[in-house]
Order: structure tokens, then sequence, then C-alpha cells
């Protein structure tokens, strides 16, 4: 019998996978790549475009629920953060603060569920926009510290990602912020290099279930 395991992975267009023709994005890849390990994975892909995590807040306990029946193991990554540091009327779309406790909230309660990762946002390629970098490293710093406390596993993808050319050169020839395929795949493959996802899909089937 494989291992039956049932994930949402609940965020914004680079959860979604926005520009990948594809249609697998980062997150579809990882599952892709789990199942050929041999596991039985259920995947829900819960990506909106443009959504904040004031948005994520609101919406994430009804849509994962509906999806991650309590008999089955049941699994969620959130992966948000980048549209909350954008600039709208000379103002930020959410407010550090506000963001900071967006999250705490978002995965506090999640954790009691189920048994929860975080992956950090994404760079964004276009680099005339020095103070919205520095905004983004700094909310992912953050969440950082936030997933500490409460004994989440986080990943930072910035610093990875900024530095792959793929990601980089996609994304300043498409619209200056999702990149194409490979650029998805570089993402893919850099969770696929975290301790917490090989911890939860290691080669050989255990029953795992309770590891983050």
């Amino acid at each position: 019998m494989l291992q039956e395991v049932r994930i949402c992975f609940v965020g914004d267009s680079f959860a979604n996978g926005t520009s990948d023709s594809e249609c697998l994005g980062w997150t579809g890849r990882v599952c892709a790549n789990a199942n050929k390990k041999g596991y039985d994975i259920t995947y829900y892909n819960l990506g909106i475009r443009r959504d904040t995590s004031t948005d994520i807040a609101k919406r994430w306990l009804q849509e994962v629920s509906l999806r991650l029946p309590k008999e089955y193991d049941g699994r969620v990554v959130f992966s948000f953060g980048l549209n909350d540091t954008t600039l709208e009327n000379g103002k930020t779309r959410v407010d550090l603060a506000d963001s900071l406790k967006n999250a705490h909230k978002i995965l506090s309660e999640a954790q009691n569920l189920y048994t929860v990762l975080m992956v950090g946002p994404a760079p964004y390629a276009e680099q005339e926009y020095p103070q919205r970098k520095q905004r983004t490293i700094d909310l992912s710093n953050q969440y950082a510290l936030i997933c500490k406390g409460l004994n989440v596993p986080y990943l930072d993808v910035f610093p990875i990602l900024e530095k792959s050319n793929i990601w980089i050169n996609e994304a300043r020839a498409n619209d200056g912020v999702h990149p194409r395929a490979g650029g998805y795949a570089e993402f893919a493959q850099t969770v696929e290099n975290w301790d917490a996802w090989l911890n939860w899909f290691p080669l050989n089937l255990i029953d795992n279930s309770k590891l983050g």
C-alpha cells in the first residue's frame, strides 16, 4: 500500500504557478516528484493571484478544511508575502505589523489542525525597485522568526532564487515578476533540497505523518 498524503498549497500567484506553460508551477512539480518516490499524493493548489496575507487569513481555513478530512494525513504548505509589500497609493498593501499578525494567526491556527510548512516570498525580478526588495527581505526575516517561535519549518527562498539566472531572466522576459517553466523548476528544486520537505517525503517510505 502506498502512503496516502493530501496536501494543500495556500498562497499567491507564485504558489499558483502563474505563467508556467506546463501549468505545474513549483507546487505541482514537488508533488509529481513525491509521487515518483512512491507516495500517493492528492494535491490541491489554492494559490490566488494578488492575494495578500490578509486575503489568505480570511479564506484558508474554510478552503483547507473542505479538502483535508480529519481521517486522512492532511498537510498544508503556506507561501505568501510578496503582495503585502506592493506599493499602492503611496503605501504598502498590507502594513508590516499587520503582515506579521496575519502570519502568526494563520500558522498558529493551522499547526493545531495539520502538519504545516511555510515557504517565504520569492524575489521580484525588476531591480529598479530596491525599496521593495528590502521590504520583502525584511518581511521574510520576520516570518522566519515567527515560524521559529511556533516551531514551523520555514524556507527562505529569496536569497536562493535571487541568484538564479533562470528565475530572474525568465521573469524579466515575461512580466517582470513571474518566470516560466524553468524558473518554477528551480523553485521546486529548492524546496526538494529542504530538510523539512525531505522529512515529509524521504526515499524510504515510513510513517512520517507527524514529521514537520
